[in-house]
């Protein structure tokens, strides 16, 4: 079962996808900005899993 906290996260992820995508498309995308968003969207990948790694293990 996925938490409160898991869903918001994993709803944020998904529109920092979304945002990335729509910047990457356009024509003046900031390389810097795009590679904060992917460094941030990674990190939150990473703490994503360790959340649901935790839930395995603690189920």
């Amino acid at each position: 079962m996925m938490t409160n906290r898991m869903f918001r996260l994993l709803e944020l992820h998904q529109k920092l996808d979304a945002l990335i995508a729509r910047a990457a498309a356009s024509r003046g995308a900031d390389p810097l900005a795009l590679a904060l968003l992917r460094k941030r969207k990674l990190r939150l990948r990473e703490r994503l899993s360790r959340l649901f790694a935790a839930r395995v293990m603690g189920a």
